[in-house]
């Protein structure tokens, strides 16, 4: 029996439920990636200039990079869950009673992907 399962169980799932986070971000950032590749193919292609001046508003400088940030954003997520899982592996491990703390990384991680989601919000509506 392994000493202290049921907290290396909770620390799994808690590293698994971060991971699928880290995913669904990184794949967000490529589906907005691939649609602002998208919008420039369109607006190299289309003859219309009214148009082609809509697409190119809507796939403006800042969308260019929102996906790509979006897509470190999630990446950086699932790293931070490793690291933090490791760390905590070992504290449940250790037999002396230890400051739960480290959470700043997520926070930090949060944080920056609601400020790259804000701001790609507001550039398309005020684009």
């Amino acid at each position: 029996m392994i000493r202290a399962y049921s907290d290396h169980a909770a620390n799994e799932r808690t590293f698994l439920a971060w991971v699928r986070t880290g995913i669904a971000v990184a794949a967000f950032g490529f589906v907005i990636e691939k649609f602002n590749l998208f919008l420039l193919i369109m607006a190299d292609t289309t003859m219309d200039a009214g148009r082609r001046a809509m697409l190119d508003r809507l796939s403006g400088p800042l969308s260019r990079y929102d996906g790509l940030a979006i897509i470190f954003v999630g990446l950086s997520l699932i790293v931070a869950a490793a690291i933090r899982f490791i760390r905590v592996r070992r504290l449940i491990d250790d037999q002396e009673a230890h400051d739960a703390g480290g959470y700043r990384a997520e926070l930090v991680l949060s944080a920056v992907l609601a400020l790259v989601v804000a701001a790609s919000s507001i550039s398309l509506v005020l684009g």
